[in-house]
């Protein structure tokens, strides 16, 4: 019997050939071509992002500690994961996507959205530690079943983006919304055909899908992020205005959104 260790020891492997480019890389542009650009410069930008949004109230330099190393545990586990193909690199990179968004929702889940036995934000800490440690362990049961059940939290983001834009008049936050869901679709029909059309882009030589997914979903959270952060500007600190931006300029086909907040006014 394998180690759990061992190369390809995992229940899952992508259509890309593996070992073709590289006698120790399984998954070379699942490691090292598209993947590698989303980890090294994508991700970067998401920190840096979160780092220039965060409102200035006193937890919120241990909520994006907390994101950055969620994050980049992530991407590193991800990259292990394709090179290896090995069972413990699967549940690795499964596993730390869980986490960091358990740590997204901990943090910055609007409270109006809370269960009614919720009162708390420390409650809701709670809440959502114990469903994390509960799902890490079934993810354990049938690992076959665990990227799925992690893309279909994306309903559940999309449905709380419509919920707020319903109450959102602001024309920039509806246009980085649309955006934010054309990458996000483009990144799950990626990883979709990746999964089920596998047959037909091997008969085609082009097997590359998946490492389009990691590129395309850094994309989306490229502009999920800050809209998060106005979100929760908006909720937690109302004296403040939010105002999305985009660098380097609005007339860019791809821009890197962020947000900035105009001066504390008086509430009446």
């Amino acid at each position: 019997m394998p180690s759990i260790f061992s190369y390809q020891s995992a229940e899952v492997d992508w259509c890309e050939s593996n070992f073709v480019r590289s006698a120790v890389i399984a998954e070379y542009y699942n490691t090292d071509g598209t993947s590698l650009f989303s980890f090294l410069l994508l991700a970067p930008l998401n920190l840096l992002v979160l780092e220039g949004a965060e409102p200035p109230r006193a937890c919120g330099r241990m909520e994006l500690c907390h994101l950055k190393v969620s994050l980049l545990l992530a991407g590193l586990f991800s990259m292990y994961f394709h090179m290896t193909l090995s069972y413990v690199g699967q549940l690795l990179d499964e596993l730390s996507i869980l986490w960091t968004l358990a740590v997204a929702y901990s943090f910055w889940y609007p409270q109006c959205y809370f269960p009614k036995c919720i009162k708390t934000r420390k409650h809701f800490f709670w809440l959502t530690g114990i469903t994390t440690v509960i799902s890490t362990l079934m993810s354990f049961v049938k690992p076959t079943l665990n990227a799925y059940a992690l893309n279909c939290i994306a309903f559940h983001l999309l449905y709380l983006t419509r919920q707020e834009l319903k109450k959102c008049k602001d024309k920039r936050v509806h246009r980085m919304a649309r955006v934010m869901v054309m990458w996000w679709v483009l990144a799950i029909t990626s990883w979709i055909s990746d999964r089920w059309l596998c047959w037909l882009w091997q008969a085609i030589n082009f097997p590359y899908f998946h490492s389009f997914w990691h590129v395309l979903i850094a994309m989306s959270l490229l502009y999920c992020c800050p809209l998060v952060i106005y979100f929760d500007v908006s909720y937690e600190m109302p004296s403040f205005k939010p105002k999305l931006e985009y660098w380097p300029s609005d007339s860019w086909p791809v821009v890197v959104p962020y947000v900035t907040l105009e001066e504390p006014h008086k509430q009446c």
